[in-house]
C-alpha cells in the first residue's frame, strides 16, 4: 500500500450557500455581485474577504447606488447574510430590485410575454441589412451573459421588478437583513466598530455581505480625505480576518474626483481597496454622449482582487478585457475599453467600441446632413463673364473669367477659289469645330497665390 495520497479538497467541501471556489486558485472562494458582465470583470466574481469600491463621479445619475442594489438582491437571493450601512437601510432596501415573476405586481407570463416580445423586437432591430450570405454568420458579442458562466452563481434580475415586502420581512426575522444606521455625530470608526462585531459575533456557515451604498454623503458628516482613506483602511483589515465576509461600496459623487482629495486621491482609494473601478456617465459631456450613442459611460478599472496570489484572475479569466485566450473575437491582442449602459431591464458592462460609419447606428445610404451643409457653402453660383467683371470683384479676393473663342469664318473674294467638293464628301456632313476656352485668374491678393 502505498504511503502517498491525493490531495484532495475535502476540508472546503461545504462553502457558504451563493460562493464557488475560484477557477484560478483553490484557496479563493468568489461570490457574484448581481452582475454577469462585472464578475466577468473581477475574473469571475468578487472574493471573499476582500471589497469592491466603485466610483460614480456624475451627479446627475446613480449608477454606483445601483451596482449596489444588485448586490443586495445577490445576496438576499441567494440566502447570505446582507448588512446594509445607510441612513436609512429600510428604505434602501425596499428599493432594492428583484427576479422577474417573483412579485405579484408583475406575474410570471406577462413577464415571460414581454421578454419574448423584445427579444422578437431586437432580434428584428438587430438583423443585418447588409447582404443576405451575412445573416448567417455568428453575431458579435460585446459582453458576457450568466447563461456563459455555466453556473448558477449569479441570479436574473429585473430593473422594473421591486423586492417583495414579504422577502424583506422574512429576511428581518431570520436576521438575514441587518441594518446599520449612519448618523451624523458618528465617524467612520464607530461604522467600523459595529461591523466588527456583527462579523465577531456571526458564524462561518453563511457568508456575509456588507453594502455601503453612498460612503461621504451629508449624512456621513463633514468627512475628510483622510477619514475616509481611514475608514477604508480599517474596513479592509477587518476583512482579511473574516474570511467568510466581502464589501461593497459606493463612494458619493462629489468625493469620487481629484477635485476633493487632492491629485492621487482616486489611485489612494485603488490602492485601499481589493477592487476598485470608476463609471464616467456621459451626462455632463453631450459630446461623448452622441459619439457613443449606444452606450452611457466609460469603465475604468483601477484595482482588481488578487487575494493568495499575485496576478489576479481577471487578467487570465476575463472574456471583456480581451486578456485572455478565452476572449476570442473580442480581443486577444492588448486590453480592451470598456463601457457600461443601463438598459430598460438590466445594467451590464461591455467592449467599446465605435458603430458603422464610425459612429452611426446605421449604415447611411445618402450623404449625411452636415456633409450636404458643407458641400452646399461650397458651391459657388455661376455668372457671366461680364457680371464678374463688375460684380465679382466687390465680395471675393479672387475671381476664375472664361471667355470662349468665336470661331472666324474665312471669306473668300473670288468665287473661284471655293474648293468643289467631291461627290463623297457631299454625303459626309462637316463637323463643327469646338470653340476654344480661355480662362483668367485674377485676385487682389496675388500674394496668396502662389502658383
Amino acid at each position: 500500500m502505498s504511503s502517498f495520497k491525493r490531495k484532495t479538497l475535502s476540508g472546503r467541501a461545504n462553502l457558504p450557500q451563493g460562493t464557488r471556489l475560484s477557477p484560478f486558485s483553490t484557496s479563493t472562494v468568489i461570490t457574484s455581485t448581481g452582475i454577469p458582465s462585472l464578475d466577468d470583470i473581477l475574473g469571475g466574481g468578487l472574493p471573499l474577504s476582500c471589497s469592491l469600491a466603485v466610483l460614480a463621479p456624475d451627479h446627475h445619475s446613480a449608477y454606483g447606488e445601483l451596482v449596489q442594489k444588485y448586490f443586495v438582491a445577490q445576496g438576499l437571493a441567494s440566502g447570505q447574510k446582507v448588512c446594509i450601512v445607510h441612513d436609512e437601510p429600510l428604505r434602501f432596501a425596499r428599493e432594492g430590485i428583484w427576479m422577474a415573476g417573483s412579485t405579484p405586481s408583475t406575474p410570471a407570463q406577462a413577464s415571460t410575454a414581454e421578454d419574448a416580445d423584445d427579444e422578437k423586437a431586437s432580434q428584428h432591430d438587430d438583423k443585418i441589412k447588409i447582404a443576405w450570405r451575412y445573416e448567417q454568420m455568428k453575431k458579435f458579442q460585446t459582453t458576457v451573459s450568466s447563461n456563459s458562466l455555466n453556473d448558477d452563481l449569479c441570479m436574473s434580475f429585473d430593473l422594473t421588478c421591486r423586492i417583495p415586502a414579504t422577502a424583506l420581512d422574512a429576511a428581518r426575522q431570520s436576521s438575514q437583513l441587518i441594518p446599520i444606521d449612519v448618523d451624523t455625530s458618528e465617524d467612520g470608526p464607530g461604522v467600523i466598530e459595529q461591523i466588527e462585531e456583527l462579523l465577531s459575533n456571526g458564524t462561518n456557515a453563511h457568508a456575509v455581505r456588507i453594502c455601503i451604498p453612498a460612503l461621504g454623503s451629508p449624512h456621513w458628516g463633514d468627512m475628510q480625505p483622510p477619514t475616509v482613506l481611514t475608514l477604508l483602511h480599517s474596513l479592509r483589515r477587518l476583512l482579511h480576518r473574516h474570511p467568510n465576509a466581502c464589501a461593497s461600496l459606493s463612494l458619493a459623487p462629489h468625493i469620487c474626483t481629484d477635485t476633493w482629495g487632492g491629485p492621487g486621491w482616486v489611485q489612494k482609494v485603488g490602492w485601499l481597496t481589493d477592487a476598485a473601478i470608476s463609471m464616467s456617465a456621459f451626462g455632463a459631456n453631450p459630446s461623448l454622449s452622441s459619439l457613443f450613442p449606444s452606450h452611457h459611460g466609460i469603465v475604468q478599472i483601477l484595482t482588481l482582487p488578487a487575494p493568495h496570489t499575485i496576478l489576479p484572475a481577471s487578467d487570465k479569466y476575463s472574456t471583456l478585457r480581451g486578456l485572455s485566450s478565452a476572449a476570442g473575437s473580442m480581443g486577444g491582442s492588448g486590453e480592451n475599453n470598456l463601457a457600461f449602459k443601463c438598459m430598460r431591464k438590466r445594467l451590464i458592462f461591455e467592449t467599446l467600441h465605435l458603430d458603422l460609419e464610425g459612429g452611426v447606428t446605421e449604415r447611411r445610404t445618402t450623404p449625411s446632413s452636415n456633409a450636404m451643409a458643407l458641400d452646399g457653402s461650397m458651391v459657388h453660383d455661376t455668372m457671366p463673364a461680364t457680371v464678374l467683371a463688375t460684380e465679382g470683384r466687390k465680395g471675393s479676393l479672387a475671381t476664375v473669367e472664361v471667355e470662349f473663342e468665336r470661331s472666324k469664318e474665312v471669306v473668300s473674294d473670288t468665287p473661284t477659289s471655293r474648293a468643289i467638293p467631291d461627290a463623297d464628301d457631299s454625303l459626309v456632313p462637316a463637323k463643327p469645330k469646338k470653340p476654344k476656352k480661355k480662362v483668367a485668374f485674377r485676385s487682389e491678393r496675388p500674394d496668396l497665390y502662389d502658383f
